[in-house]
This record gives C-alpha cells, structure tokens and sequence, in this order.
C-alpha cells in the first residue's frame, strides 16, 4: 500500500522509517524487516507515474539480471514487489554511506587505503563483465560503503544490462557502460579526477607531491589515455600490477598464503635456500592481504606473529642466498670481462653491459634497490633484443650466460623489495583497521 505525500511508503513485511536519499525516478529508504530477525535492509521505491512502458520493461530486464547476482562487492538485490504506485527494490542495507560523501569527509585518501578500493571495484566489475553485464552508471554515489567501522565497497544502482558489444572490443572509459570509469579519487593528498564530463573534456596533471608510486602513476596515466584505441583495455586493467587482483584482501587470502608457506618448509628442509626464499616472500604477499581482511582481533595477531616467524626464517635464508650470489658473481667477473672485451664495436651492446654494471653497483648501496631494479629492466630490455639478432657464436653463449644471471639478480632483488614492504606493513598494520588509516593520514594533513 503506498502511504501519504509527507511521509514513507507502506509495505507489506517492513517498516520504512529514514530516507537515504533520492533521485528523479526513486527514492530510497531505510527499512526494517517485521520478521522475528528485525533484518535492516534499504528499500528503492519507483514511481509507476515517472516510468513509460519501455522504462518498466527495462528495469524488470534490471530486476532479473540483478536477482541472480551475488558478489561480496555488489550491493544484493533481495527481493522486489509493487503496487499500484511504486515498484520496490529491497536491497542489501550499507550502512557507511556512499564513496562521493566519504572522500569529501576526509578530503584524502592514502594510496594503500584507495588501492585497497580499487581492488574491490575491480572485483566486481570484473564479475560483471564476465558474465557480459554492464553497469551503465558506475560514479562515486554508486559506490556504497558497507559500514565505517570496517569499509567494503560494493557497487549499487540499478542501472545493468546485458551488454550488446562482443566482449574484448571496447577499452576501459571508451564508451558506456564504463564512460564514468574510474571513480574520483583522492590518492596521497591530492584529488584525482580521473573522469569529467564528456569523453575526457580536459587534461589532468597527476600531482608532484606527495609522489605516487610508479604502479599507480602507470595506470592513471593509462586510464586518461584520450585516445580509445590507446586506452588501457578490461583485462590489461584487471591485471595491472596496481590492481593486482591476486592479492586483494578476501577469504582465500590466508588458505593461499598458508600452501606457500608448506611449500616453503619443504624446500627449506630440503636446503634448497633460494626456492625456500622465494615461496617465503610470496607467502607475505597473501599475508599482508589476509590481515585486511580478518577482523577479529584474536586471529589476526596469531596471523602476525606467524608472520613475524616467516619473516625472521626469510632473512637468514637471504643472507645464504646473497653470499651465495656474491660467489657467483665474482666466478662470472672473467666471462663479463671477456664479453665487454668481444663487444668493442658493438656500441649499443657496451652501453646495455655498462647499465648493468650500474645496476650490481646500486644494488649495493643502501636504499638503492629500487633504483637498481629500475637500471635492471632497462639493460635487459636491451640485452634482450641485441641477443635475438646475435648469430650463433661463443659472443651469443657469453651474452646468454650474462642474460640469465642478470635476470637472477633481478628476481632476487624484486622478491627481496617485496619481502620488506610486506613486513613493514604488517608490522604497523593498525588493530583498528583500514580507517583508522585514513583517519590518521587526515590528522596529518
């Protein structure tokens, strides 16, 4: 039954009290189930009066591909049922608010905490364009908070349809569904409109400070890309390292981390240090993750102290790693020697080595790993391709040889950078969670 102009709607099972928010078509409310349970819900009413035929054909098209969508980062559809003045949608109550009030609330959010969002999104959009649906009016107001204490993001709004384009053929923001793709973000202090009115109507700088990581400057600048074609695609999206979905923070997130580590003793019992190592730093990468996402507090310290346990193992296992590469490379100084010596007049060739020998130096220095990493992928993007058009010879085995150790070294420095970063944030992991997080970059600013 509907109710009166001044106040909520009537409906069979519930009672409507406070109103969320509206719009031209619908207003939502919050609601109680007047089962035994006392289920909190939000209750979309529509107006039959704003809606013509197509309209109401469309959104019980809506209903049905909504109906058989669950997701733990898409808002559920309950149930639906009508009268003669409104159709109503009962939905899942969230009860943090939307994504827009949120970032304007405290201004910034760091980068862990927004890519920690992002990866939530990405989930679900990625669940949606599996099974070929779209969205088709994906914005901050549609992204909904599942309570402040403990924020999940999950993706409202009614607007999803089967889409009609083959799957692959557009890029991320090329046209609808995804044309508001990605949200407005605050990164790192700085405000990052990633979209704006129109097919990208303006340029926008990312900020100098404070200095994003490169992943994520990477994607931003991919996703503003102006020209379509260029634009970064669905799946190049879904697997950028930013993104990163294999390590978002869920249920399997531990389980994952917990057969690293099994793997990780075995080769650690077997002696083989290095495998031993690198499972050990894989494993941190589903630690770190499952840390977010526990929340009671008994279990996660018991993850933490485990944590602190494979770290402390993965730094003596480094230390035998490292001699043990100190050796090698110093075995393989006269065959670099010998090399350089054969590569006098290969001017591009001398230039690719003196990189790498720039990048061993750097690896060396204190808080120089990233740098060396860096020195590392550009010498090998060019060894690389000088030895695909190297013809056989003892030149060609001594510039393989010098390939693969450089490549080693790369792994082991990469692992070892990833292996810090995982401790370091499980260490100041705060018991509070992910907003206290927020809470304190803010009282920074």
């Amino acid at each position: 039954m509907a109710g009166s102009s001044w106040g909520p709607p009537r409906l069979d099972g519930f009672i409507l009290t406070e109103r969320l928010g509206s719009g031209t078509y619908a207003t939502v409310y919050k609601a109680y189930a007047k089962k035994d349970t006392r289920e909190v819900v939000a209750i979309k009413c529509v107006a039959k009066k704003s809606l013509n035929k197509a309209s109401v054909e469309n959104l019980l098209t809506e209903i049905e591909i909504l109906k058989g969508i669950r997701h733990p980062h898409i808002v559920q559809l309950k149930d639906f049922q009508w009268d003669s003045d409104n159709i109503y949608l009962i939905m899942e109550f969230c009860a943090g608010g939307d994504l827009s009030r949120f970032i304007h609330t405290r201004r910034i959010l760091p980068e862990k905490v927004a890519r920690v969002f992002m990866q939530q999104i990405a989930s679900a959009l990625q669940f949606l364009h599996a099974r070929n649906i779209s969205h088709l009016d994906l914005k901050p107001q549609n992204i909904l908070l599942s309570s402040l204490e403990k924020p999940h993001l999950k993706l409202a709004g009614t607007s999803a349809s089967r889409s009609t384009c083959p799957r692959g053929t557009r890029s991320m923001c090329s046209a609808a569904p995804l044309s508001t793709w990605p949200p407005r973000w605050c990164v790192s202090g700085s405000t990052m409109p990633v979209w704006t009115s129109g097919p990208w109507g303006s340029f926008c700088m990312l900020p100098l400070r404070p200095q994003l990581s490169p992943d994520c400057q990477d994607l931003l600048r991919r996703l503003l890309e102006r020209d379509p074609g260029r634009r970064i695609s669905f799946q190049d999206f879904f697997a950028h390292p930013w993104v990163d979905l294999d390590h978002m923070p869920s249920e399997e997130s531990l389980a994952r981390a917990t057969i690293l580590v099994v793997q990780a003793v075995k080769k650690d019992q077997e002696g083989d240090a290095a495998a031993a190592l690198s499972l050990y730093c894989k494993a941190l990468d589903f630690f770190v993750p499952a840390l977010h996402y526990e929340v009671d507090a008994q279990r996660k310290e018991a993850i933490k102290a485990k944590v602190r346990q494979y770290v402390s193992r993965a730094e003596e296992l480094k230390a035998i790693v490292s001699s043990s590469n100190q050796a090698l490379l110093r075995q393989g100084a006269s065959a670099q020697d010998l090399l350089r010596e054969m590569a006098r007049d290969k001017p591009r060739l001398l230039a690719a080595l003196e990189v790498a020998s720039a990048a061993v130096a750097k690896e060396e220095e204190a808080g120089g790993e990233q740098d060396a990493l860096d020195l590392y992928q550009h010498s090998l993007g060019e060894l690389l391709l000088l030895l695909a058009g190297e013809p056989p010879g003892r030149r060609r085995e001594l510039l393989h040889t010098e390939v693969q150790n450089l490549m080693a070294r790369a792994e082991y420095l990469k692992e070892q950078v990833k292996m810090r970063e995982s401790h370091w944030e499980a260490e100041t992991l705060d018991k509070e969670g992910l907003l206290e997080s927020v809470r304190t970059s803010c009282t920074l600013q």
